[in-house]
């Protein structure tokens, strides 16, 4: 009798709790693969990126892996070339995406058979627009695709960047979403497998707007913006290559 009195009391919970549990889940955290046709970049023109970067991870030596969504896959060639190309970078970083589409990616074939030394990783703006998510629920998502960077190689460094701040004006609703955000991501860091690094502020003017010479859109990097992100990331990836 008491044994039926405990099923029926979990069945009930289950039939009454259960959209709680289902409103609790990040959409940034679940694998999914692009389906939505951009104006500016079809699915198949995703696709083929992606197939790309699978045989980059199947046949080449890498060892300093960039992950992200445009802001990592829009690095001015000259400025790649000069700071990263020598130490055997591949960019596997593919404008749209968010958290979501970066867990798909690295379960689909983007790990492959490469084993990096270090992973420069900068993803979660496009948690906000294109997912809605609150800064609480984009930190989730960073976390879950540093958890499959860390499944998937143990032995590398990951280099958390900080998302960048956008929009042009300091006062933007927008920036305090991402401080609140980076805030949060910083506490992965444990100094020895992670490490956090914060290169947004140096994108800045002294009265904290954005200058269309180093974000054109008030998102995306410029050349000059991509130098000024090199210059101070590049030091800190020679330092985790020792």
């Amino acid at each position: 009798m008491k044994r039926n009195l405990v099923n029926w009391l979990s069945c009930l919970c289950f039939i009454f709790c259960a959209p709680a549990f289902a409103e609790t889940i990040v959409a940034g955290t679940i694998p999914v693969k692009r389906t939505t046709e951009f104006s500016w970049m079809s699915v198949a023109t995703w696709d083929k990126m992606h197939a790309e970067d699978t045989i980059v991870a199947q046949y080449d030596q890498v060892n300093v892996l960039f992950i992200g969504d445009s802001i990592t896959a829009g690095w001015n060639w000259d400025i790649w070339q000069k700071n990263f190309a020598p130490h055997k970078a591949a960019n596997f970083g593919i404008g749209g995406d968010h958290t979501g589409n970066v867990l798909w990616r690295l379960q689909h074939g983007d790990v492959g058979n490469i084993q990096p030394m270090v992973i420069v990783l900068l993803i979660g703006v496009n948690n906000f627009g294109h997912l809605n998510e609150t800064p609480d629920q984009v930190a989730t998502g960073v976390t879950k695709v540093v958890q499959q960077l860390q499944l998937a190689w143990p032995n590398s460094k990951i280099l958390l960047n900080g998302i960048f701040p956008f929009e042009e004006k300091a006062d933007s609703s927008k920036r305090k979403m991402v401080k609140e955000l980076n805030k949060k991501i910083a506490k992965l860091a444990d100094n020895k497998r992670i490490f956090f690094k914060d290169y947004g502020p140096l994108m800045l003017q002294k009265d904290g707007n954005i200058s269309p010479e180093i974000m054109g859109d008030f998102l995306h990097p410029t050349a000059k913006g991509y130098q000024v992100w090199a210059d101070a990331m590049t030091p800190d990836i020679l330092e985790l290559l020792k």
